[in-house]
């Protein structure tokens, strides 16, 4: 059998959710005919039956990529920071990594003692960071880092990785 990896199963992916939607898109426009009464329905090139195949042929493709795309990223591990990790939670990983990286940055745009309004003018507000901003500033740029290196990891294991999949109608 033919194989495909993981990085073009991803794009194929993509690739059979547009061709479902144009299909449908296709049995919308086929579905219905305005004719004026008494006059002859007009002879169609597909039917909606053909559509309709077509449709099921390429979700029955979907559904199959898809369950092999999961066991792969189930089955397939990578190594980060002396850590095993499957991609499916390499994947998780890099997004929490980068969810940590925004808010440090965040925190490390602020300033460490600012003045706040104040509804009298004679008590002066200010407001006070309890942390050190250039500190999260620079974990969250390390957070950065470490989020792009396993990323960069997960999109090299996903061209490794094999699936069994003949993609020739699609590509």
């Amino acid at each position: 059998m033919q194989k495909i990896s993981l990085a073009e199963a991803v794009k194929l992916k993509s690739v059979l959710s547009k061709r479902i939607h144009e299909l449908e898109e296709e049995m919308d426009r086929l579905a219905f005919v305005e004719i004026e009464k008494g006059s002859k329905i007009p002879k169609q090139i597909r039917s909606l039956s053909d559509v309709e195949k077509d449709i099921d042929e390429i979700r029955k493709d979907f559904r199959l990529l898809d369950k092999l795309m999961y066991e792969a990223n189930i089955t397939n591990k990578i190594l980060f920071h002396d850590e095993s990790l499957t991609i499916v939670e390499a994947i998780e990983l890099a997004t929490q990594l980068r969810a940590k990286a925004r808010k440090y940055k965040e925190y490390g745009t602020a300033l460490k003692e600012e003045y706040s309004y104040s509804y009298t003018e004679s008590v002066s507000i200010i407001k006070v960071s309890m942390f050190d901003p250039e500190t999260y500033r620079l974990q969250g740029l390390e957070l950065e880092k470490q989020a792009n290196r396993l990323s960069n990891l997960i999109n090299a294991k996903n061209y490794e990785v094999q699936l069994d999949f003949n993609s020739e109608k699609y590509f």
